[in-house]
């Protein structure tokens, strides 16, 4: 690659090298004219084109140039003020992605236990604005309930064996799910008991409190944090859990139906 193929900026006082091409990226803006030595405002100076603006900001600009992509950190606020930059380039495609910053904004994924547990059983139910979660968990929550072996005519004075019959949690919509452990109040003792597993934890418990701890740790490891706790009846233990996680926002791409390239050079050609 020629020297001639790259370009070195001074922007703010930081140093940016890339290739013509990139800052060529959209020949109506104003840094191509300014390669163009069209913009007497933008000076070469040491073998720099320095430019007295945001060095910070022009890392983002220069981003959106070389991906036509804009993604931003998840604590970027400082969306005015790239707008601004981007007008002074004369970026117009990434100005029109700026006014779209609620979508840039990052959204809480939020997720609600509600815990019940009542004489020797536990109920549960989980809500979530995001379903993907929701899917998550059904895909790692396995619930087990005891059922009676067929019974076999014999001498022995074993009691009759069991096995465990492996369920999925109930789904009553997209954004919810519901299960429960322990024993009923069956006089039965062969049968009722119900365990439950949470991946990739192989136990499988019927106490409600040690599935309710192992729930959590599943959420805290899935990076949501715990908001806020509250009791609801403390006659029957009723608890709710709320979490809460910040997701990353996507990449916003600008419409590619027309390339800006082709664009400017087919109205230069009808002039």
């Amino acid at each position: 690659m020629s020297s001639q193929e790259l370009v070195t900026l001074n922007v703010g006082g930081k140093i940016f090298t890339t290739r013509c091409s990139t800052i060529k990226q959209f020949p109506a803006s104003r840094l191509t004219r300014m390669l163009d030595g069209r913009d007497q405002e933008f000076k070469m100076v040491g073998g720099q084109i320095f430019v007295d603006r945001d060095g910070a900001l022009f890392s983002f600009i220069l981003d959106f140039l070389r991906t036509q992509q804009l993604l931003l950190p998840t604590d970027f606020s400082d969306y005015l003020r790239l707008q601004r930059e981007a007008r002074f380039y004369e970026l117009d495609p990434l100005v029109d992605l700026l006014n779209q910053e609620h979508l840039l904004q990052p959204k809480p994924a939020l997720v609600e236990v509600h815990f019940l547990s009542r004489n020797t059983q536990a109920f549960f139910r989980v809500f979530g604005s995001c379903s993907k979660t929701i899917e998550m968990l059904t895909g790692r929550i396995t619930v087990f309930t005891e059922q009676p072996s067929a019974p076999t005519w014999s001498r022995s004075s074993f009691p009759p064996q069991t096995t465990l019959l492996p369920l999925p949690p109930q789904r009553p919509s997209y954004h919810d799910l519901v299960f429960q452990c322990g024993s009923g109040s069956t006089t039965d003792n062969l049968t009722g008991l119900r365990y439950v597993s949470i991946k990739p934890d192989n136990r499988k418990l019927a106490n409600g409190t040690n599935v309710l701890g192992l729930l959590i740790d599943t959420l805290l490891m899935e990076g949501f944090h715990l908001v806020s706790t509250r009791t609801v009846s403390s006659e029957d233990k009723t608890e709710y859990y709320s979490f809460e996680r910040r997701k990353r926002p996507e990449a916003l791409a600008m419409n590619k139906t027309v390339k800006p390239e082709a664009t400017i050079m087919s109205e230069q050609s009808q002039k």
